[in-house]
C-alpha cells in the first residue's frame, strides 16, 4: 500500500470516527434523564472516539505532506480537510479545559460536512505552481486555518447558546435566522448529493470560452450549465445550453455548482420538513437543555480572544510577506485579500463591542455566527466564484 493510500484511509477513518463520536455524545445527552452513569460512559466514549478520529486525520495530514513534499493546504480538498481537522483539534482542546461535551454536537458534524465537501473536489496530489513554492505558504495558510478554526469554535458555542435560548416553537426573527443558518448546513449536504449524482451519471459538457486575458480556453462542466463562461461555445452535443453568459471575472462553472447546491439543499430541507414536521432547531433544542449558557458564552468569547491574534498572524502578516515574495507587493486588493481584511475587521469589531459595549449572551452569539458566515463565504464563494490570484484553490 502506497503512502497516499494510507493517507486516504486515515481520512476515511477520521470521517467515520467523527460520525460515531457525534452519535455517542448525542446518546449521552439523551440518557441524562435516567441512567447518569451510563450517560457519562457514553459521553467519555464519544470524546475518546473523537480523539481517535483527530489522530487519524492528523496522520492523514502528515502522510500526505510526506508524499507531496509540501504542506497539504494548496487546493480546496487539502485546505478544507485541514480546516476540519483544526476545528476538531480546537474543540478537543476546549473540551479538556471546560468539559462541555455538548459543543461536540456542532463541532463534529461541521468537520464531517467539511470532509464531505472537500472530497467533491479533485484529490490528486499535484506539483505547486511557482508562486506557491515557498515556506511562507505553509506558515501563511496553516496559521490562518488554525486561527479560523479557533474562531469557528466561537460560532459553535454561539449556535449551542442560541439553540437553547431561542424558543423553537415561538415565531420570531431569531427563530427564522437560526433556522436559516441550519438550512445552510443542509445546502452543504446538497452540494455533496448533487455532485455525487452527476458524477455517477458521468455527466460532462465541454465548452470553449475567452478568459479575462482575452485568450481562448477550454473548460468541462460536470453538471448541467446554468451559467456560461465569457463568450462560451458549447462543444458537446445533447447537453443543456447555459441560461446566462457571465463576464470573465466570474467563474461561471463554479457559480453553477453553488446554485445547484442550493437547489439540492432546498429540496432536501423541504423533504425533511415534510417528513419530520419540525424545524431543525426544534429537533436539536432538547439536546442542549442542560447547557450552562454562561459557560458557553465565556467559551465563545475566549475562542475569539485566542483565535483573533492567530488569524492576524497567518492571514495578514504572513500573507503579506508571502505576497511580497510571490508577486512583488504586500497588498494588491485581490478578492481573497480583501475578504481576509473584512474578516479581521469584523472580529476586531466583535472584541470592541464585547469589551466596550457589553455585548454578551445573545448579541455575542449572533456576532460569532456572522463571523463564521464570513469565513465560509471567503472559503466557498470567494475561492470558487470570483476570479483572482487565489483562483488556483
Amino acid at each position: 500500500m502506497s503512502l497516499i493510500d494510507i493517507s486516504s484511509n486515515l481520512l476515511l477513518i477520521a470521517f467515520f470516527a467523527y460520525i460515531l463520536g457525534t452519535v455517542l455524545i448525542a446518546g449521552s445527552i439523551k440518557r441524562n434523564d435516567g441512567a447518569a452513569s451510563r450517560a457519562e460512559k457514553w459521553g467519555k466514549a464519544g470524546i475518546v472516539v473523537a480523539v481517535v478520529g483527530f489522530i487519524a486525520q492528523l496522520g492523514y495530514f502528515i502522510t500526505r505532506w510526506i508524499y507531496a513534499g509540501h504542506a497539504p493546504v494548496s487546493n480546496m480538498f487539502e485546505f478544507t480537510t485541514a480546516f476540519g481537522m483544526f476545528l476538531v483539534g480546537a474543540f478537543l482542546l476546549i473540551y479538556f479545559i471546560y468539559r462541555v461535551k455538548t459543543l461536540g454536537l456542532v463541532a463534529l458534524p461541521i468537520a464531517i460536512l467539511f470532509i464531505s465537501y472537500a472530497t467533491m473536489f479533485p484529490t490528486d496530489v499535484t506539483p505547486l505552481v511557482p508562486s506557491l513554492q515557498s515556506h511562507w505558504l505553509t506558515l501563511h495558510v496553516v496559521t490562518a486555518a488554525i486561527g479560523q478554526a479557533i474562531l469557528a469554535i466561537s460560532a459553535v458555542a454561539g449556535l449551542v447558546y442560541l439553540l437553547k435560548e431561542v424558543d423553537p416553537k415561538q415565531k420570531s426573527k431569531e427563530r427564522f435566522w437560526l433556522e436559516a443558518i441550519l438550512y445552510l448546513f443542509v445546502v452543504i449536504i446538497g452540494f455533496v448529493v448533487v455532485t455525487l449524482t452527476f458524477r455517477t451519471m458521468g455527466y460532462e459538457a465541454e465548452f470553449t470560452y475567452v478568459d479575462k486575458n482575452g485568450m481562448e480556453a477550454e473548460i468541462v462542466y460536470n453538471m448541467p450549465a446554468l451559467f456560461g463562461m465569457n463568450e462560451y461555445e458549447l462543444k458537446t452535443d445533447g447537453v443543456m445550453e447555459p441560461l446566462v453568459e457571465l463576464p470573465p471575472y466570474i467563474n461561471a462553472k463554479k457559480l453553477t455548482t453553488v446554485v445547484w447546491s442550493f437547489i439540492a439543499g432546498t429540496i432536501l430541507y423541504l423533504l425533511y420538513r415534510f417528513i419530520v414536521r419540525k424545524r431543525i432547531c426544534e429537533l436539536l433544542n432538547p439536546l442542549v437543555k442542560k447547557v450552562n449558557t454562561n459557560l458557553v458564552d465565556e467559551i465563545g468569547y475566549r475562542s475569539v480572544l485566542i483565535g483573533f491574534p492567530v488569524f492576524t498572524l497567518g492571514a495578514l502578516v504572513f500573507a503579506m510577506i508571502w505576497a511580497q515574495e510571490a508577486w512583488g507587493r504586500f497588498w494588491g486588493w485581490d478578492p481573497k485579500e480583501v475578504w481576509a481584511l473584512i474578516t479581521w475587521l469584523f472580529y476586531a469589531a466583535y472584541l470592541h463591542l464585547r469589551l466596550s459595549k457589553g455585548w454578551e449572551g445573545r448579541k455575542s452569539a449572533w456576532l460569532a455566527l456572522i463571523g463564521f458566515a464570513i469565513i465560509i463565504f471567503n472559503l466557498v464563494f470567494v475561492n470558487l466564484v470570483i476570479a483572482g490570484l487565489h483562483s488556483y484553490a
